[in-house]
């Protein structure tokens, strides 16, 4: 089994009253994810149920048509507040509307 993360030991000079360390040692945490979470949304499905158009599904929550366009297309993550207007809105929990999926992390070949 090998970890997820990574332990890099950092030393910089310090000072510290009247006793003094040459170096002080930093220990730093280093995510090594192998997954990037993707949010996907019912809200299309959800409003065309409702008999909603994206109008009035937009005023109901306080934003723009288009945002909630782009939010039914997978173009962008609404906020959580957002999320928990629609969710309201809907009448039905979060994770209703939301799912988080995972997919692997593209290859960084720099």
């Amino acid at each position: 089994f090998e970890s997820s993360l990574r332990q890099i030991l950092v030393l910089s000079p310090c000072k510290a009253g009247l006793t003094q360390w040459p170096f002080r040692a930093i220990l730093q945490m280093e995510s090594q994810l192998d997954m990037e979470p993707i949010v996907h949304n019912r809200v299309r499905e959800l409003r065309t149920a409702r008999d909603l158009t994206q109008e009035q599904l937009a005023a109901s929550v306080g934003v723009s048509r288009q945002s909630i366009n782009s939010i039914e297309r997978d173009r962008y993550v609404p906020s959580l507040p957002l999320a928990l207007l629609l969710a309201r809105v809907f009448r039905c929990p979060v994770d209703h509307i939301f799912k988080l999926e995972k997919h692997p992390l593209k290859e960084d070949h720099s």
